[in-house]
Parts: C-alpha cells; structure tokens; sequence
C-alpha cells in the first residue's frame, strides 16, 4: 500500500518534548508523539470506495493486512510519527482548560491530486490529553461517526470524512446514560479524513496560557498551509483569517439548519477551523420539527445545543475564537465587525435558504411573513421535518385545498390537524399558493429545484441504532445498505422507500434513537 506522505502539522510545529504516553499537560507545544494501541483481533466492517479513491489506494489494497493493521493501529507507515493535538475549549459555555485529542491519533498527512487530507483513528487508545478516559471507542458510536460523516458530505454539508470502520476484538466498559451501570461493548475504530482537524480549541489553549509565541507559530502556520490564499500572515491577514472562519462557520450552520441536523455537543473544541462538521458525538435529526429539540442527554436541562439556537452558538464560540486571536491583532473593533456581520449574514442567508426549500426564487417583502407563519404552524402538532418539506414539492398552487393531503403523512399524529390547527394550515396554503404564482418557474421545475435540496433520506437515529443493533450480532448488511443510500440522498431511489418514513413509535423513548450520551 503506497500513500504520497506530506506531514506537515508534526513536521513544522512544535512538538512535545516527553515522549512517556502519560496523561499531563503540555505546555508550549501544539501536539504530542504516540503510537497507537495494539488491538487484539482486528476486523475490517465496511470501507469507502470514494476515500480510497481520494487517498490514491486502490481497492485491492484495503483487502491487504497491511492495511488493516494500519488502520486499527497494529503497524505504522514508514516514514510518519503519529500524534495527538494538544487544545483546550468552552464546554458547555465554561472554559474546561485543556483538552487535546484524548481518542484520537492522526497517523499521517497525504496528498493525491492535489488534495491534501490528513487521516485520523479515533478509538486508537489513550493520549497524554485523555484525561480519566481511555482512549477507545465502541462500535456503537463508530458506526454512528461513519455513516454520518459520509452522510453529510453527500447531503452538501461541510464535513470529515469516513475511510474505514474496523472491530478492534477487545471490549471496552462504557455507561451509556451515565446512570451508574456501566456494561462491556465491542470496541472499535473508524479511520477520519479532513484537510485538517484543527479547531478553535486548538488556538484557546495558547492565548489562555498567555503563550502568545506558540499561538503565533500555529496561526501563520495554518494560514500559509490552509488559508494561503489570504496572502503572508500579518496582523490584517489575522483579520481576513478570522472573517473567514466566520464566514465558513455560518455557511455550515445554515447547511444544519437546512437538512434538520442537530449536532448536539457544539463546544469550542468541536468547532473545525475551516468550517467542517466534527466530531460526530450525541448528534440527531430532527423528526419533529422543534426548535427546542436537542438530542443530548447531557444537554437535556439546559438545552443550549438545541436546534434553534445552533446559530446563535456559532457566534459565541467565533466569539471565544476572537478573544483568543485578539493578542495578535490587539484591537478588538475589526473583530467586532466581523462578528456582526455574522448576525445579519445569518439573518439574510437564514431566509434564502428557506425560501429555496420551499422553492421560492424571487425575493418579495411578504416572504419574511411567510416563512415565519410556515415555522408556527409546523410547531402546532408534530411535524416530521424531513418528510414534509419533500411532499411540499409537489404542492401545485392552482390547487391549495389538496395541501394537507400532499403533507398528510409528515403528521405523528394526523388526528390532531382538526379545528383550529387544520385551519392554520390551510390559510398558509393559501397564503403560499397565491405567493408561487408570481413565481415563472413550472410545478415541474419548482418541485425538481426543491428535491434537489429538500433531502429524502437522512440518518435518523433509529436507523443508524438498527444498524448497530444487527451489527452487534455480527450482520454488517444494513451498514452497506444504508451507507449506498446515503450516497443518494436528493434521489428517489424507490428500492429504498421503506426508509423514506417517520421515527417508529417504538424508537421514540428508546436509548440511541430519541436522546444520546456524550458517549454515544
């Protein structure tokens, strides 16, 4: 197996000088050597045809031993010195000092036509950051990371990647609600891909620790390997840097905010410095349409990572973000600017991307009153986000009073659209229907514009816990399945309309398809 090596994080910036895998906290460096775990009785689950494309490995190669070993952290490529990143973050809005990858080990950087993608194991065994953990993941949680993470690429959402998904044949003790009853699970690892997975975090630690030299070294280090086109670091670069950070942030969030994901866990440490989603942790979809809805248990008192204020999260943590880049730039108003924009950025493209999911492509005052009596009536009865939007599409304005019927089967419970509620509806119908016809666009053009970002299957929850349920006993078929699904997700695919369906009733309470732990 041949890959195009080119290490840059551990070859440009300093490293940590212990070398003891020992839990600690290191200062003045921005990552630490370590090997990963030996596992016992490594097991290949599924592996993605287009990553091995990416990274130049050819499909015969992943059946190799050597590349089992090497994803399953039994061999390390000539040539590379795996690490883990040293950062810290706001965890649920309080600074929690430093972090670092705890369960993560990068084994090397890779460029292959003229893409550069950096391969992570998470679940490769403890770090000098894992804290009181121990490094591993389960299966549970790495089949959840896999087939979101591919998921959400072909969704169009800014994201890691998935290469491999592998049994590791050790158990690993996991409490997955935290309730004191800790039970054995199958560990696992899955392979990451990104250009980078550097985060706010990773900046935090050093301004925290008034280490401006090191902070220093990692901006310029990250605008001339991934922002290079802003020009040679200076303090007006800084400034262009962070506004596009901003910028790929909100892009991202809205992307959320698009398909119905809820990411769950949106601490500074899970925040991509290029606008990727990371960290694949308690994360969701909503069945529901529901602001308030998050699917972390952890969360579940507060909800500050509920869905509705995803947004408003961004900006805190770009916020956190700014104070940390401040000593470089020392002058907070350009900041400040930037950070506003975000505020009117979202405002404007908040409503442009709900006018394309409900296939207006013209910009009229009155749309604004529109899309805000849509979000009432859609929180009146239970609402399945997903399904409603797709059958909006074939909504046709010459006929208003079939609206409900179209949207009929996005109800968790039908027999509440009566009375007043069933007259809410159809006044919006109304109000939609005289609204497209001064759109120029077809009923048949309008519906495939609307298809073409109103999703037809996302990964619910209860899907992906199928998954894991049949995997635990050794099935991996629904894995495959729902992963070429997922390839697709705009198209019709009617071999898989089974999946085009609400949350069942038996999946509302259950563990793993309603709310998650931070384990999961």
């Amino acid at each position: 197996m041949k890959l195009n090596i080119k290490d840059k994080f551990n070859s440009k910036l300093p490293a940590d000088p212990i070398l003891e895998n020992t839990r600690r906290q290191v200062t003045n460096a921005c990552f630490s050597y370590v090997a990963p775990k030996q596992t016992s009785k490594p097991e290949l689950v599924h592996v993605s045809p287009e990553m091995l494309h990416n990274l130049g490995i050819p499909e015969k190669d992943a059946k190799s031993d050597i590349f089992l070993n090497v994803f399953t952290g039994n061999q390390v490529l000539p040539n590379t010195k795996p690490y883990a990143m040293c950062y810290g973050g706001h965890q649920f809005g309080n600074w929690a000092g430093q972090l670092g990858d705890g369960r993560a080990i990068n084994l090397c950087e890779v460029e292959h036509q003229s893409k550069h993608w950096q391969l992570q194991l998470k679940g490769a065994g403890e770090t000098p950051y894992s804290r009181t953990a121990d490094g591993l993941a389960v299966l549970r949680s790495s089949i959840r990371e896999y087939l979101c993470s591919e998921a959400m690429f072909h969704l169009g959402v800014p994201t890691t990647r998935a290469l491999s998904l592998a049994l590791t044949g050790d158990k690993v003790l996991r409490d997955v609600m935290y309730d004191g009853n800790p039970a054995y699970e199958k560990g696992a690892i899955v392979c990451r891909v990104a250009e980078s997975f550097l985060r706010f975090g990773n900046y935090q630690i050093f301004a925290a620790r008034q280490d401006k030299d090191t902070l220093k070294t990692l901006v310029d280090y990250t605008i001339n390997n991934h922002f290079s086109h802003l020009g040679t670091p200076s303090k007006a670069t800084y400034i262009q840097f962070f506004k596009e950070v901003s910028e790929r942030t909100l892009e991202m969030i809205i992307h959320w905010q698009r398909v119905g994901f809820v990411h769950g866990v949106m601490n500074t440490d899970n925040m991509s410095i290029l606008g990727l989603t990371i960290d694949y942790g308690p994360y969701g979809w909503l069945e529901g349409y529901e602001y308030g809805w998050t699917p972390n248990t952890t969360d579940r008192q507060h909800k500050r990572y509920r869905y509705g204020n995803q947004p408003n999260i961004g900006l805190w943590n770009l916020l956190q973000l700014a104070n940390a880049l401040y000593p470089l730039i020392e002058e907070a108003a350009p900041l400040e600017t930037i950070l506003n924009k975000y505020k009117t950025d979202f405002e404007s493209g908040s409503l442009n991307m709900m006018r394309s999911k409900i296939g207006l492509y013209r910009e009229e005052e009155t749309d604004v009153k529109i899309m805000q009596a849509l979000e009432d009536v859609l929180h009146l009865t239970e609402t399945d986000m997903t399904i409603f939007f797709r059958n909006l599409s074939s909504f046709k304005p010459e006929n208003p009073t079939e609206g409900l019927n179209l949207i009929n089967e996005a109800f968790y419970k039908p027999n509440e659209i009566v009375g007043n509620i069933e007259k809410r509806w159809n006044d919006w119908f109304n109000s939609y229907a005289k609204r497209l016809q001064s759109e120029t666009l077809s009923n048949t053009e309008r519906r495939k514009k609307m298809n073409a970002i109103n999703p037809k299957y996302v990964l619910r929850n209860y899907m992906a816990q199928l998954a894991i349920d049949a995997a635990d006993k050794g099935d991996y078929k629904l894995i495959s399945e729902l992963f070429n699904m997922l390839k697709k997700p705009y198209d019709a695919q009617p071999e898989y309309d089974k999946w085009f369906a609400k949350r069942p009733d038996w999946a509302r309470h259950k563990v793993g398809c309603s709310m998650l732990s931070c384990s999961s």
